[in-house]
């Protein structure tokens, strides 16, 4: 300890990080100064101190676009600057982005004002992301998405030493996959019967189901991606970014063969020019119901159609993956499943009819083995 020669009753002592730092005494009472000798924070604290007076501190002005350091807002802040999801496509950031700022803007309760995103991450509670995710019980394919975008949250959170243990640690939330149906064989009929090949209506009916594209690849199929030499077409996905080479089946061959390719795009609206792919859902329910066929029948459910036909001919899970550009292998079993299901219950049914028709044929059990 050393006293300071400019500062009577000022002397200098080392913290338990080893840190030079100041205090004053006088009269049994012990201030700590700020900064060092000479600094202007020491003398203002050394001045407050020998006259008895009390430094009082500035008043923090929380600006409304501050975030706080460690909080849960400022952990999604970090989110977007991390390579894993700079690489993410578009449709995805904007997905994450609408469900992460919808939580950070939630209030803790109803009628509370204060907000998740300005809470501590480390004050952030296995039960609290439990509660969250069971408010939206009612969308709950929201729901699993949004705790995705909570996780991504968290893990920074782990990497920047904020908190040491995951909250949302084997916390899973995985909704039935129902959403769009499959279309019948008697609705595809239907439709197919009221618009013929050539159509746009047909032609958008075509490139969904012997694809099996979602509605933003199928808007942005152009002719340059197919090679009819080699009777395949190379389609980049928008959603995941993946390329795909798929076969030009003889289905999809004859909803092509009649078509314009004067233009770049395969499918044209009246105009000429290319469906956007949003549009794409409200015409299929507008020509569906032009064709007087019941609601559920959508655009993504002619992809549903061709997993299940897929499947039903035998198709592994990884080749309906490789087909429908699948990342997760759950969506293609249900698929496999679904037809395997039916396969082992009509073999099953049809072994007990056999031995129910035996029982009920008086002799035929023993005509049968008499000629065994």
């Amino acid at each position: 300890m050393a006293t300071h020669p400019d500062y009577p009753n000022a002397s200098s002592f080392e913290d338990r990080h080893g840190t030079i730092r100041w205090r004053f005494r006088r009269n049994g009472k012990t201030v700590t100064l700020a900064g060092q000798p000479g600094e202007p924070q020491f003398i203002a604290a050394y001045d407050a101190a020998a006259n008895g007076r009390v430094v009082k501190k500035a008043d923090v002005i929380r600006l409304s676009s501050s975030v706080e350091t460690g909080s849960l807002r400022d952990a999604w802040r970090k989110v977007k600057k991390t390579s894993e999801w700079l690489v993410l496509d578009d449709a995805t950031t904007l997905k994450n982005t609408t469900l992460a700022e919808e939580f950070l803007e939630m209030p803790l309760a109803p009628g509370l004002q204060e907000k998740w995103g300005d809470q501590l991450v480390r004050d952030f509670r296995r039960r609290h992301i439990k509660s969250i995710i069971a408010s939206l019980f009612e969308t709950p394919h929201k729901a699993k998405h949004m705790l995705v975008a909570i996780q991504k949250m968290i893990y920074v959170a782990l990497d920047e030493e904020w908190i040491e243990a995951d909250p949302t640690y084997k916390l899973s939330y995985r909704p039935e996959y129902k959403g769009w149906r499959a279309w019948t064989e008697a609705e595809r009929a239907q439709f197919e019967k009221r618009w013929p090949i050539g159509t746009a209506p047909r032609t958008c009916y075509g490139l969904a189901l012997w694809l099996g594209n979602r509605r933003s690849d199928v808007s942005r199929l152009a002719w340059p991606m197919f090679s009819f030499d080699r009777r395949q077409v190379t389609i980049q996905t928008k959603q995941g970014d993946k390329e795909l080479v798929l076969p030009i089946t003889p289905m999809l061959l004859e909803i092509l063969a009649p078509l314009d390719r004067s233009k770049p795009f395969v499918l044209l609206n009246a105009y000429g020019n290319p469906y956007s792919e949003k549009s794409l859902t409200g015409m299929m329910a507008h020509w569906t119901k032009m064709a007087g066929m019941p609601p559920g029948c959508t655009l993504h459910g002619l992809r549903k159609t061709l997993g299940k036909l897929l499947a039903e001919s035998g198709s592994t899970t990884r080749q309906l993956m490789e087909t429908l550009g699948h990342d997760d292998i759950e969506h293609a079993e249900l698929y496999s499943r679904e037809a395997e299901q039916q396969k082992l219950a009509r073999d099953a049914m049809a072994k007990l009819s056999r031995k129910m028709s035996i029982k009920k044929a008086p002799g035929l059990v023993e005509r049968e083995a008499s000629k065994q």
